[in-house]
């Protein structure tokens, strides 16, 4: 279902996972708890969410699922998703815990996103995280608003405490790993040291 834990990731030059100093500090592997804190995250998000939309209208419910399944399965894929070391892994599909099965349709891209890339990144989920919430006020339905805000906030929260400061795809906006860390991460993985090296260059 997963990366074998104890085999370096296709990026890494070191033959053996053992004594390494990002093992529990970095989320170079995946568990399925991994996956199941996921998605027990933004679960509430996503059914606050769609339950008060489909009240409100299907046509407003099917708008919004097109645009979810639009922005995570293909535009999130390209220009935040490629530039992750995960994404360098064999095999068509993803197999991280964020965006588990979704197809590889474009090359991996070590390094950093363009700026372009981040503004497309950040708007589409201001978008999709903004569109429930937009129509909750629209037609004054304040308690299915506050429920969806406190929802997204909880999302947000285990986010930024759990996943982002652990989180090897260094080019996302919004991830916290440290300097040290990146360093440490760069020296076993030559060839993505290079390609920030490149860019950050242009």
């Amino acid at each position: 279902m997963f990366l074998d834990p104890n085999k370096p990731i296709t990026t890494c030059i070191q033959s053996s996972c053992e004594d390494c100093p990002l093992l529990d500090s970095l989320h170079c592997h995946f568990k399925g708890k991994d996956l199941a804190k996921f998605l027990a995250a933004f679960s509430p998000v996503f059914i606050i969410g769609g339950v008060g939309i489909y009240r409100l209208g299907i046509w407003f419910l099917i708008s919004w699922i097109v645009f979810i399944l639009s922005y995570f399965g293909l535009i999130e894929i390209r220009v935040l998703c490629s530039h992750c070391p995960h994404y360098a892994e064999p095999g068509s599909s993803l197999k991280c815990w964020a965006n588990y099965g979704s197809p590889k349709l474009w090359r991996y891209r070590p390094g950093p996103m363009s700026k372009i890339e981040k503004v497309v990144f950040l708007v589409g989920l201001i978008l999709i995280f903004g569109y429930p919430l937009a129509l909750f006020m629209i037609v004054s339905k304040w308690l299915l608003a506050a429920l969806y805000v406190v929802a997204v906030t909880g999302a947000f929260i285990f986010m930024r405490k759990s996943m982002c400061p652990r989180c090897m795809n260094f080019a996302c906006p919004l991830n916290l790993v440290d300097e040290y860390r990146k360093k440490s991460f760069f020296k076993r993985n030559p060839n993505i040291a290079t390609a920030w090296e490149s860019k950050q260059e242009q």
